[in-house]
């Protein structure tokens, strides 16, 4: 085997823990996967000395990261409407055989966490991630921030203080059943129906960037909510829940909705996902993702 054949065999079998990394910390399945390829591309030019590859390799990733957060911070000044991160979508059945599903695995990548980890700084977020996630040392992370280790010891401190509002994540169990009660809820066409499948502190965020129609504002109340999801489904038609494919966003149920032609501008829509956070076994959350450009993560070939 040669060199480099050894180097790209080690570096693979990095590159689900860089996948994880890099989604971790940007929210974006086309910059992880960009940041982890711009990391191979250097470590084959690289002439320096590596005693510790997965180490050296770490540092590298989080740095692209760290680049690449505050180019999104940049884009967020100017965005339509409500910024989400990009959704893990995989078939709901097939075992997992893309590098995402290695990465989607763990209870601290579920979607409403990377919605909380999108309020932070890029420092805090660099810094949570690296230390509360992937176990790295303050001096090491702030070698990656260009701070003190004590900085990033405070940066890190601040986000998982923010963190910490995450939603507790729930058994699949019970998160499937509380989103298959609130579909045959929207099916049914009665308000108050839906709303029993909602918890109080209900909210709806829609993202889709000024590409198509979804709510600009966060929309919270159980009642406002399910007017708004009642309001979709008579706009698109019934037949839109006829071609919803159950699906895994993130690890846990969700939907998918291939592109609707209707006969008009305002009846059709472009593929969207949607989300779920449950919380006491009713949908606390919904999360309703129509930008094309957050959809890369959508790996459906093998369903």
């Amino acid at each position: 085997m040669s060199k480099i054949d050894e180097l790209a065999g080690r570096f693979e079998a990095e590159r689900p823990r860089l996948l994880a990394l890099a989604y971790r910390t940007t929210g974006s399945v086309a910059d992880a996967e960009d940041a982890v390829q711009e990391a191979w591309l250097r470590l084959d030019r690289t002439t320096e000395q590596i005693h510790d590859l997965p180490a050296w390799l770490t540092r590298v990733v989080a740095r692209l990261c760290l680049d690449r957060l505050g180019s999104a911070a940049r884009r967020r000044e100017t965005y339509v409407g409500q910024w989400l991160p990009e959704p893990v979508v995989r078939p709901y059945e097939t075992a997992g055989t893309d590098p995402l599903d290695v990465v989607v695995r763990h209870d601290d990548a579920r979607f409403g966490a990377l919605v909380v980890l999108d309020r932070l700084t890029p420092q805090q977020r660099v810094a949570f991630v690296l230390h509360d996630v992937f176990d790295l040392p303050f001096d090491e992370i702030g070698e990656v921030l260009g701070i003190s280790a004590e900085a990033a010891r405070q940066h890190a401190s601040r986000g998982r203080r923010a963190a910490a509002a995450a939603p507790e994540p729930v058994p699949d169990a019970e998160h499937e059943d509380a989103v298959g009660r609130f579909v045959e809820a929207l099916l049914s066409g009665d308000l108050e129906t839906v709303v029993a499948t909602l918890h109080p502190d209900a909210v709806a965020i829609g993202d889709a960037g000024g590409t198509t129609g979804t709510a600009l504002n966060a929309i919270t109340g159980p009642e406002k909510v399910a007017r708004f999801y009642l309001g979709l489904l008579v706009r698109f038609g019934e037949e839109a829940m006829d071609v919803y494919v159950p699906v895994r966003v993130n690890g846990q149920l969700g939907l998918w909705l291939p592109g609707l032609e209707g006969p008009d501008a305002r009846s059709s829509s472009p593929s969207r996902v949607a989300g779920f956070t449950v919380r006491d076994g009713l949908v606390v959350a919904t999360y309703d993702l129509a930008n094309p450009a957050k959809l890369t993560g959508v790996r459906l070939e093998d369903a």
